[in-house]
């Protein structure tokens, strides 16, 4: 005799419903206690920065979102659990004491509250927190205007589909889950409830649960209905040709869009056929409309389109695909800013008319060529600018543009920041790390096309040539400009015959308390501040300093020190008495975090770049709108278009989204010393930018807002030049036929001076200056080459304008086939040169020697000429130091013009082999890079930062007599060989400088 399988769940005791109950408690604290806390600190943060609207807006958005959807879902469920509960049969027959569904019933009856109001709460909560993330498709809804554009096929404004189509699918979407949930939870309560059976060959099915699970079948057919007509929309977005081309193809327009229309009119015959069975008992029609409905999708939406497009489209493809091919151009062009009002496409014919070097354009070009890569140079500027081992600069420097003693140059910039991950030992110590290293100091700028002379034979005259002394000392180094750290002092460029007294670039504020090297996921969180506290923080002239700016959350009352001592799991917040009543925490010190968390509507740019603008260091960030829906428009990874061969070396993270409108509407600054986040319109045209100003009203400053000194200091931005030059390769060409061949393509030419695991990756953009044909001056441009599609040889140089009278302005050199080299030939030619190859050799004679190129600048000079210029850089081992420092070191001049090779150690020499004529033009702009740099920092380097809190005098010299001597003399053979002209003993020569500087630093220099 069997068992009786028992009625219900087992009853808990008193003390195990006590220890449940703790045990939900403390789970629910663990889950929504960071949360809180979170949103709590938040609010503090946008409140420091002035942007609380912004999460006030967002937050509500976000709120109002999950509560609609979780209702609506969480409604629609409990109605139809419900009904069927309501409806059951009174009743319901047994089959047998092993029956399981009398026991999930007995269940279910004892705890109808939980099941019949717990299942549609949990859905719906869970619905409405998938649902909020959608807030931004909801605002743009509620705000979006028009573009002025109508697309080409429905005669829509492009507004209908970036900001009400993506609305309309998100409702039906969320829609569909609740009625397919509820139509499953009416089902299984009218199973559970006898409403039906499944006894016999057919099964039984009650009248109430016919009538609500055929309605329920209705609406979500009449849904399918819906959904039908809103694809034809969607169908301008296909991807049905990609790669070829992005939009709505001749088999989407003139099979799939009628195929969609037949199966609208077959969804609602089948919508009528399922409501049909509220009052018909046979259920055969409801079964067969449901087949019909499977059926004609599967040959209307599916077999036919597959028909036209293998028997009449790819036979003729060419010809079938030309009108929508035109139609992808047309969009393409205006999405991603590349139409012929901001494209000027020059012929560039590639055989000079004119001599070159005469002309004024010509000499501001070769004499501001580029030496310093600031993609090398980061560890010179640590070991010449660096002062104390807590402060870094990026891997990647910027090049930005100054106008000094009324002359413009670019210069490779940056500003030395704290760098948490080099804090050491006793630094680590959670007061040091957190309350006295707090900063960075210092803004350090040297001239692109300039590095210093040859060294004097006295180490302390080569001190005084290179400059500032925070700069430090040295010979062949690159030049340097630096302002003072204590915020009054004035340093002066360190330019070759520049005057001492001359002033250079004005920093009224160096310190920066905002930088890239700090992370927001490091908890690299700074207490400042605090007049009752005693002064603590380090600064780099080894004084402490309180902060004053009017950055930072106050962390004086206890609750929010609980708040962030919670946030960051940190008692010492809470206990250190080093946290005064009127103490402030920084966090979110990253610029382009910044500028990411107060306008979550903006994608910013991956490369902030500082400049001193009305005496104070700005981080400058370029933020885009984007669009993911823009009709016909040809579809882009960003990841993919931005990354190049910099990014993979460097590991820099690049922004993961698919686009395929995108615009630089918005330049934000950080102020690097208080914080300050301000967001300043630049294209007042963008619809999307006036949808979201609308959207969050008085938060974007009006173009009038910036500043003369701010906008001289505007580049056009890297990762929008490189989206856009990956269109330009395929969307200048203006015949459909033509591009359905891809015979005219360009593309991104591999950057041949990288080498590992960087090398065949896309060649980066280089920020130039060059001479304007009409009006002779320096134009600081954005420059890109381009060669044939799967070809080596030139096709076009792209240039953008970064200077206020033609900012955003492309202009395109096209060049006739096989008219130049392309970049990688061109590289291939130098390097391979025999004169150049066994040069090579001899500069790096060690095996531990390291030659590195440079960025290989292409440059148009004359009328049609094209040079190419790459500078070398040597980095040395030094001998018997296995750890000493090194870095690269300019120490030769590569040129190529009209297929001839040009090498020297500086542009002139190099110039004079290939063209005198353009060497002639480089003599009133001087470009003398001179004799390489040690790989040494200068001895004296300034104090040491403190290990805790104090700060140790400098190291005393004694001894040095012998060591200085060995250094007059280093010195002097290396001039010696640079006079001869002989590497090898040049090479020599520079080893044995490099043992005298270790020589002397171990002697207390």
């Amino acid at each position: 005799m069997g068992m009786r399988p028992p009625t219900g769940l087992p009853s808990l005791s008193r003390r195990s419903r006590v220890l449940l109950v703790t045990a939900l408690v403390l789970a629910a604290l663990l889950l929504v206690g960071p949360r809180l806390t979170d949103a709590y600190t938040n609010w503090l943060w946008f409140g420091e920065v002035g942007f609380r609207g912004v999460y006030h807006r967002v937050l509500l958005t976000r709120f109002l979102l999950f509560l609609v959807v979780a209702v609506i879902v969480g409604a629609i469920i409990w109605l139809a659990l419900l009904l069927a509960y309501r409806s059951r049969p009174v009743f319901v027959p047994v089959s047998g004491p092993g029956d399981p569904i009398a026991r999930y019933r007995t269940t279910v009856m004892s705890r109808l509250r939980l099941f019949g109001i717990g299942i549609p709460l949990l859905i719906g909560l869970l619905s409405g927190l998938v649902a909020q993330s959608s807030w931004a498709t909801v605002q743009l809804f509620l705000h979006g205007g028009s573009f002025g554009v109508r697309d080409p096929q429905f005669h829509l404004d492009i507004g209908f589909y970036t900001f009400d189509l993506p609305f309309y699918r998100m409702v039906l979407n969320w829609l569909f889950v609740a009625v397919v949930i509820a139509f499953f939870a009416n089902l299984v309560t009218h199973y559970v409830f006898g409403g039906l059976r499944l006894a016999g060959r057919e099964g039984t099915l009650s009248p109430a649960a016919r009538v609500q699970l055929a309605v329920l079948a209705g609406l979500f057919v009449l849904l399918k209905a819906i959904a039908y007509w809103f694809d034809r929309y969607a169908l301008l977005s296909s991807t049905r040709k990609e790669p070829t081309f992005t939009g709505g193809s001749y088999t989407d327009i003139n099979a799939v869009l009628p195929a969609k229309l037949i199966l609208l009119s077959i969804a609602v015959i089948c919508a009528v056929a399922f409501f049909a069975g509220v009052v018909l008992r046979d259920l055969r029609i409801p079964a067969m409309a449901a087949a019909l409905l499977v059926l004609s999708s599967v040959l209307v939406g599916a077999v036919w389109p597959l028909l036209v497009e293998q028997f009449s489209v790819r036979p003729n493809a060419a010809t079938k695909e030309s009108a929508y091919i035109q139609r992808n151009i047309a969009a393409t062009r205006d999405a991603y800013g590349i139409t012929g009002d901001k494209v000027q496409y020059v012929d560039y014919k590639g055989g000079s008319q004119k001599e070159p070097g005469q002309t004024a354009a010509d000499q501001q070009t070769i004499g501001n060529v580029r030496l310093l890569d600031p993609n090398l140079l980061a560890p010179t500027f640590i070991q010449r600018n660096q002062l104390q081992n807590i402060y870094g600069f990026p891997d990647t420097l910027a090049i930005d543009r100054y106008t000094i003693n009324n002359q413009i140059g670019d210069y490779v910039v940056a500003a030395r920041e704290l760098q948490p991950q080099n804090l050491a030992d006793n630094q680590k110590d959670w007061i040091n790390r957190h309350t006295v290293y707090t900063h960075g100091d210092g803004f350090v700028a040297s001239p692109a096309n300039k590095v210093n002379a040859a060294p004097p034979a006295d180490p302390k005259q080569a001190q005084q040539t290179a400059g500032s002394d925070s700069s430090g000392g040295g010979y062949g180094y690159p030049v340097f400009t630096v302002p003072g750290p204590n915020g009054t002092e004035l340093k002066t460029v360190s330019d070759l015959g520049t005057p001492k007294d001359q002033q250079a670039i004005q920093v009224d504020q160096p310190r920066i308390y905002f930088g890239q090297l700090i992370s927001k996921t490091d908890a690299d969180y700074a207490i400042v501040g605090g007049v009752n506290q005693p002064p603590r923080e380090y600064d780099t002239n080894s004084t402490q300093f309180t902060y004053n700016g009017s950055g930072g959350v106050p962390i004086g009352n206890w609750f929010n020190r609980f708040a962030f001592a919670a946030k960051y799991a940190e008692r010492n917040i809470l206990f250190s008495g080093a946290i005064g009543s009127d103490s402030k925490i920084i966090f979110n010190r990253n610029p382009r975090d910044r500028v990411q968390e107060v306008a979550p509507w903006l994608t910013a740019d991956t490369d902030a770049y500082p400049a001193v603008v009305d005496g104070r260091i700005l981080w400058i960030v370029d933020a885009y709108t984007t669009l993911d829906n823009y009709p016909y428009a040809q579809k882009t990874s960003l990841d993919g278009a931005v990354e190049d061969s910099i990014d993979q070396t460097t590991g820099r993270v690049v922004p993961r989204k698919e686009v395929s409108y995108i615009r630089n509407s918005v330049k934000a600054t950080v102020d690097a010393y208080d914080g300050t986040v301000s967001l300043y319109t630049v294209d007042s045209t963008d619809p999307v930018l006036k949808a979201w100003s609308s959207v969050f009203p008085g938060t974007v400053k009006p173009e009038s807002a910036i500043s003369k000194d701010l906008r001289d200091h505007f580049r056009y931005p890297e990762d929008l030049f490189k989206v856009q030059r990956e269109m330009l390769a395929k969307y200048h060409v203006d015949d459909p036929r033509e591009f359905f061949t891809n015979n005219a393509f360009w593309s991104v030419p591999n950057d041949p001076t990288q080498e590992g695991a960087a090398s065949g990756a896309h060649q980066p953009p280089y920020y130039v200056l060059i001479g304007d044909p009409k009006t002779g001056k320096a134009e600081f441009s954005l420059t890109s080459v381009m060669v044939g599609y799967k070809r080596n040889y030139l096709s076009a140089y792209i240039q953008a304008h970064s200077d206020p009278e033609n900012y955003g302005k492309l202009t395109v050199l096209r060049l006739p086939d096989t008219a130049a080299q392309g970049p990688g030939q061109t590289h291939s030619q130098m390097t391979g040169n025999s004169a150049v190859a066994s040069d090579r050799t001899l500069l790096t004679g060690s095996s531990a020697n390291k030659l590195k190129y440079g960025n290989l600048l292409t440059l148009p000079v004359g009328d049609g000429g094209i040079l190419y210029v790459e500078p070398w850089y040597l980095e040395r081992s030094v001998a018997g130091a296995n750890n000493a420092p090194t870095f690269p070191q300019l120490v030769k001049v590569l040129v190529s013009y009209h297929d001839k090779i040009g090498y020297g150690a500086t542009v002139k020499e190099a110039l004079n082999q290939v063209a005198p004529e353009l060497a002639s033009a480089a003599l009133d702009l001087p470009n003398q890079p001179g004799a390489p740099p040690q790989s040494n920092p200068p001895a004296n380097q300034g104090a040491q930062p403190p290990a805790n809190q104090t700060v140790p005098p400098p190291t005393g010299s004694t001894g040095k007599d012998a060591a200085v001597k060995q250094l007059d003399d280093a010195l002097k053979a290396v001039q010696d060989a640079q006079k001869s002209g002989d590497l090898g003993q040049l090479g020599k020569a520079l080893e044995q400088l490099q043992t005298a500087v270790t020589n002397y630093e171990k002697a207390g220099g």
